[in-house]
Order: C-alpha cells, then structure tokens, then sequence
C-alpha cells in the first residue's frame, strides 16, 4: 500500500497565515497538521511509501519537511507545477497528477493534508480488508443540521454500501459527512485515471466518490470520535482548543 498526502491548495481563506506557509504546516497543539497526520502511518504495517502533492510554491517546504522525517517510510514530494490558486489542478486531478508522476500501481490512501481526526486508521485499513473494496470514512455528524450546506454528505444502505453523495445539500438525506480520507483499492485507482480522461470534474473528490459509486462498490466507514476540516479560521481554532492529537 502507499499514502498520498493532497497539499497543492492555496488556502486563499486563512490568508496572511497561509500567504507563505502551506496550509498542512501550519501548528496544532504544538505539532504541523502534517505531523499529526504522518504520526497515524505506523499503525499500517502494510504501508510502504508516502507521496506528498503540492503546487510549485510550497514544494521546497515539503522537501524540507520530507528530509527531516526519522521514521522508515519513505517520502517523496511530487510538484503539480502549478503556481497559483487559478491554475491548481483541484483534489481529483492531482491524485490523477501523482498516481501518473509516481506510476503508483497498488491500494492506495488518499488523505487531505488538512484532514486532522481522532480515529484509529488501523481500524480504517481493518474495513478496507473485510469489505475488499474502496473506502470512505465518514464522520457521524449526529443531526441533519449539523451537514447542512457544510459537508459532503455520503447516504448509506445498511450494510454500509454508499448508494449515494450530495455536495453540501440544503436538504441532506442522511447525517454523514464525507471526509477527505479514502482507501481506494487497486482496481479504483485506475477508475481516478478513467474519471479524468472521460472529461469529470478534477475539483472536489466528493464527485469523483459519487462517479465512483455509481458503477463500484464503495463502502463508508464510519466513525464518531473527533474529526476538524482545517478550511477556515474559525475551524483552525476550534482545532487548536479541542483537538488532543489522536
């Protein structure tokens, strides 16, 4: 298995903090948000490697970072060559972007590099094996309100089948908000190359999930213990108050 870490956003929205840092390093409870990421890979015995995409300018950012890492995976920082928030390739076409620089052939974890959560991603890997399919883990938001117009919102059968997505609904059908942490299977790798070349849209994943779903079976791993989407100032503090560090 590998990992790759999506960091080629600009973070217009937490400008000054974000105008020269990428967003991944900025600090929580006196660790980067990558770190706190990173810190989950050991608990995947089966993980091999970590690719790291970014945009042209936060590239030697991540070098830096990558060469300083002391744990036995190996890391490597792939530059989308994009320079600005105009020409950034969006979430989707910069798996596709990876999975073509890297020539990644293999079950693959994709994680946004905003993306800080409390559970366990042993027990993320531990569904992937026994569903045999692609994942999505999924928070349990509680209440319908709690999703509306925010999230990505994943309904799911009861064998927790997802059999469909909405992109932030005003009137959501269920209360899971999709994060942006997937076990794709080997298979579904190939399917992110196929979703590009037929002309989707390369921005959200949410719609590459909804594609996906619609012709493979993908399941939603569903969790309940703290997750923070690091998109605004007001999530980044809510973060930095209540986030233990998993």
């Amino acid at each position: 298995m590998k990992a790759l870490i999506l960091a080629a956003g600009y973070a217009t929205r937490l400008w000054p903090l974000t105008k020269n840092m990428p967003k991944p390093m900025l600090e929580v409870k006196g660790r980067a948000i990558i770190d706190h990421i990173s810190s989950h890979f050991c608990e995947i015995k089966e993980l091999s490697e970590v690719f790291i995409v970014t945009n042209e300018k936060f590239a030697p950012d991540f070098e830096e970072w990558a060469q300083k890492q002391k744990h036995s995976l190996k890391v490597k920082v792939i530059d989308d060559m994009t320079k600005s928030n105009d020409d950034r390739k969006g979430a989707v076409g910069d798996m596709h972007y990876a999975i073509q620089e890297a020539k990644i052939d293999d079950d693959l974890l994709v994680i946004a590099g905003d993306n800080l959560f409390e559970y366990k991603l042993a027990d993320f890997y531990k569904f992937f094996q026994q569903k045999k399919a692609s994942v999505v883990a999924c928070k349990d938001m509680g209440s319908k309100e709690e999703v509306r117009g925010k999230f990505g919102v994943v309904e799911a059968g009861n064998d927790l089948k997802i059999i469909g997505f909405e992109e932030k609904p005003q009137e959501p059908k269920g209360t899971l908000a999709a994060t942006a942490c997937y076990i794709f299977s080997r298979n579904d790798v190939k399917e992110i190359t196929k979703y590009i070349e037929f002309g989707n849209k390369p921005d959200n994943s949410g719609d590459f999930i909804k594609w996906l779903a619609g012709h493979r079976p993908i399941f939603a791993f569903v969790f309940k213990e703290k997750w923070y989407d690091i998109g605004s100032f007001e999530s980044l503090g809510k973060a930095r108050e209540e986030f233990s560090g998993g």
